[in-house]
């Protein structure tokens, strides 16, 4: 009797983006799964598959003065979290890559963000493989 291989995923680890030189604070959304109607074929198109989002953005950092403890004045990831969230909701998509753009995008939309880095990973493709997806990064062009 053959025993079935047991894959782990590969945990992907946060970037070092904090710099304090640079003045850039790093924030993170780590292994976020969701059901995605996503994908080119036919059986794809009938059932939503999971998908595990990982986001590393790179953010002007302000002076800790300027924060006062509170949560307006820094880039909050329970909002980038619902954002995803309604990206994914938002229909049907195609390509891996599309979703990594409009998620980069809507990262991309608070000036305070200057990169962001987005990997979108599917994860029930390959029966012997963990995930198969894409990862970009795309900088903000805003000053």
């Amino acid at each position: 009797m053959s025993q079935a291989k047991v894959i782990q995923p590969l945990r992907v680890s946060p970037l070092r983006i904090a710099d304090a030189q640079g003045s850039m604070r790093h924030v993170f959304v780590r292994d976020l799964v969701l059901d995605c109607s996503i994908g080119v074929y036919a059986h794809e198109k009938m059932a939503p598959q999971r998908v595990r989002v990982n986001l590393d953005l790179g953010v002007r950092e302000l002076d800790p003065a300027m924060i006062g403890d509170e949560i307006g004045n820094v880039v909050c990831y329970e909002k980038i979290v619902t954002g995803v969230r309604a990206i994914v909701a938002d229909g049907h998509v195609n390509l891996v890559e599309t979703l990594a753009e409009r998620i980069a995008e809507m990262c991309l939309l608070d000036p305070r963000v200057r990169t962001a880095r987005v990997r979108v990973e599917k994860l029930d493709v390959f029966e012997d493989a963990a995930s198969v997806g894409v990862e970009i990064e795309r900088l903000n062009p805003l000053p």
